[in-house]
Protein backbone atom coordinates (compact mmCIF):
# COMPACT_ATOMS: atom_id res chain seq x y z
CA UNK A 1 0.00 0.00 0.00
CA UNK A 2 1.59 3.52 -0.56
CA UNK A 3 2.07 5.44 2.00
CA UNK A 4 0.82 8.93 2.45
CA UNK A 5 2.16 12.38 3.69
CA UNK A 6 -1.15 13.58 4.07
CA UNK A 7 -2.39 13.84 7.74
CA UNK A 8 -5.96 13.26 8.86
CA UNK A 9 -5.95 16.93 10.70
CA UNK A 10 -4.42 18.98 7.21
CA UNK A 11 -5.73 16.48 4.52
CA UNK A 12 -8.88 17.55 2.50
CA UNK A 13 -12.00 15.60 3.99
CA UNK A 14 -14.08 14.68 0.58
CA UNK A 15 -14.92 11.69 1.92
CA UNK A 16 -17.56 10.41 4.52
CA UNK A 17 -17.43 7.24 6.99
CA UNK A 18 -20.94 6.03 8.74
CA UNK A 19 -21.63 4.05 11.14
CA UNK A 20 -24.22 2.85 13.72
CA UNK A 21 -24.10 2.80 17.72
CA UNK A 22 -26.04 2.16 20.42
CA UNK A 23 -27.23 5.69 21.49
CA UNK A 24 -26.47 5.12 25.38
CA UNK A 25 -22.94 4.30 24.41
CA UNK A 26 -22.72 7.05 22.13
CA UNK A 27 -23.52 9.17 24.78
CA UNK A 28 -21.11 7.67 27.47
CA UNK A 29 -18.04 7.70 24.94
CA UNK A 30 -18.93 11.26 24.08
CA UNK A 31 -18.83 12.20 27.35
CA UNK A 32 -15.44 10.59 27.57
CA UNK A 33 -13.92 12.43 24.93
CA UNK A 34 -15.44 16.15 25.75
CA UNK A 35 -13.70 15.73 28.91
CA UNK A 36 -10.28 15.54 26.93
CA UNK A 37 -11.65 18.55 25.16
CA UNK A 38 -12.38 16.24 21.93
CA UNK A 39 -15.43 15.40 20.35
CA UNK A 40 -16.34 11.68 18.96
CA UNK A 41 -15.16 12.89 15.37
CA UNK A 42 -12.14 14.19 16.40
CA UNK A 43 -11.26 10.89 18.60
CA UNK A 44 -11.79 8.74 15.81
CA UNK A 45 -9.56 10.96 13.29
CA UNK A 46 -6.48 10.42 16.39
CA UNK A 47 -7.33 6.49 16.05
CA UNK A 48 -7.26 6.62 12.38
CA UNK A 49 -4.01 9.03 12.55
CA UNK A 50 -2.28 6.73 15.03
CA UNK A 51 -3.43 3.64 13.16
CA UNK A 52 -1.34 4.93 10.06
CA UNK A 53 1.44 5.98 12.60
CA UNK A 54 1.84 2.64 13.31
CA UNK A 55 0.87 0.97 10.52
CA UNK A 56 -1.37 -1.07 12.72
CA UNK A 57 -4.20 -1.08 15.30
CA UNK A 58 -2.52 1.53 17.46
CA UNK A 59 -3.25 -0.72 20.77
CA UNK A 60 -3.02 -4.15 22.08
CA UNK A 61 -6.30 -6.48 20.85
CA UNK A 62 -6.74 -9.49 23.27
CA UNK A 63 -9.58 -11.39 23.47
CA UNK A 64 -9.71 -10.02 27.02
CA UNK A 65 -6.80 -7.01 26.73
CA UNK A 66 -8.19 -5.75 30.44
CA UNK A 67 -6.94 -9.24 31.77
CA UNK A 68 -4.45 -9.31 29.64
CA UNK A 69 -2.82 -6.02 30.35
CA UNK A 70 -3.13 -7.20 33.98
CA UNK A 71 -1.52 -10.21 34.37
CA UNK A 72 1.25 -8.66 32.22
CA UNK A 73 1.26 -5.62 35.17
CA UNK A 74 1.43 -8.20 37.76
CA UNK A 75 4.38 -10.35 36.53
CA UNK A 76 6.76 -7.03 35.62
CA UNK A 77 5.68 -6.15 39.09
CA UNK A 78 6.66 -9.20 40.46
CA UNK A 79 9.97 -9.22 38.74
CA UNK A 80 10.69 -6.00 39.99
CA UNK A 81 9.68 -7.37 43.28
CA UNK A 82 12.28 -10.06 42.65
CA UNK A 83 15.01 -8.01 42.02
CA UNK A 84 14.44 -5.59 45.05
CA UNK A 85 14.69 -8.81 46.84
CA UNK A 86 18.37 -9.18 46.01
CA UNK A 87 19.38 -5.58 46.50
CA UNK A 88 21.01 -4.05 49.26
CA UNK A 89 18.99 -3.09 52.00
CA UNK A 90 17.46 0.48 52.65
CA UNK A 91 14.68 2.14 52.64
CA UNK A 92 12.74 0.08 50.30
CA UNK A 93 9.13 -0.52 50.42
CA UNK A 94 7.42 -4.08 51.33
CA UNK A 95 5.99 -6.09 48.62
CA UNK A 96 2.73 -6.36 50.76
CA UNK A 97 2.47 -1.87 50.50
CA UNK A 98 3.51 -2.26 46.64
CA UNK A 99 0.59 -4.90 46.09
CA UNK A 100 -1.48 -2.73 48.52
CA UNK A 101 -0.69 0.76 46.88
CA UNK A 102 -1.52 -0.46 43.68
CA UNK A 103 -4.74 -2.67 44.64
CA UNK A 104 -3.00 -5.84 43.32
CA UNK A 105 -5.15 -9.15 45.86
CA UNK A 106 -3.47 -12.21 45.17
Amino acid sequence: MKKTTLTVATAPKTSTFQMRINPEIKAQVEGIYAQCGMTLTDAINAFIQQSINVEGMPFLVTANSKQALREQAISQLMIELDKGEKAPADDSISEEDILKEFGIEL
